[in-house]
């Protein structure tokens, strides 16, 4: 199955952000990740079934696309979202079909280990932006979207530079309607997204 009726399971989303890339962006967590790199501070989004919902890449991408106008792009994190990469190539392909969103994914996979797979490569091929590489605890960095300093930056396309990332804030607290608090970005409390 492939495009907008592709299954998603994810775990949350966060319809703005300003820590989680350049500008103000869609944050969208998908669920699962067989990493388990040992010290990740999102533990919770690792089970595949998990606590998430599965929902369709069409679903999703309305939402995002509704609030376009407000945003600079997306950003798709985990868990491993290329773990689920048909709904990612689907989302992505969706988005960047329909309007001037950027993207941006955040990976454990490395640059090799995702060339080496089509389904992985698929994924990517319409990000501006990968982060790649498994989370290490010793190299904790915390800032420009890189969890620890062996993660690099692959710049599909000229969009956003190292430079451009130094500026992102380490961590936002988002409060909900329902009071619910929300911890996002780099230096992001352990479990919370």
């Amino acid at each position: 199955m492939n495009g907008p009726k592709t299954p998603w399971r994810l775990h949350a989303v966060l319809p703005r952000s300003a820590a989680n890339g350049p500008g103000i962006r869609c944050v969208i967590w998908s669920q699962g990740c067989s990493l388990g790199c040992p010290g990740c501070f999102n533990p919770g989004t690792h089970p595949a079934g998990g606590d998430g919902a599965v929902r369709t890449v069409g679903e999703v991408a309305e939402e995002v696309l509704a609030d376009a106008a407000h945003l600079e792009g997306v950003t798709l994190t985990g868990g491993e979202p290329l773990e689920q990469p048909a709904a990612i190539a689907a989302f992505c392909a969706e988005l960047t079909a329909r309007s001037d969103l950027s993207v941006i994914v955040l990976t454990g996979f490395t640059r090799r280990e995702i060339e080496a797979d089509p389904a992985r490569a698929a994924a990517v091929a319409d990000a501006d932006l990968v982060v790649t590489g498994r989370y290490n605890a010793r190299l904790r960095l915390a800032r420009g979207l890189r969890g620890s300093s062996n993660k690099e930056y692959w710049a599909r396309t000229g969009r956003y530079t190292a430079a451009d990332l130094s500026g992102v804030p380490e961590l936002e607290i988002s409060v909900a309607d329902d009071a619910t608090l929300t911890f996002t970005g780099m230096h992001a409390p352990e479990g919370d997204i």
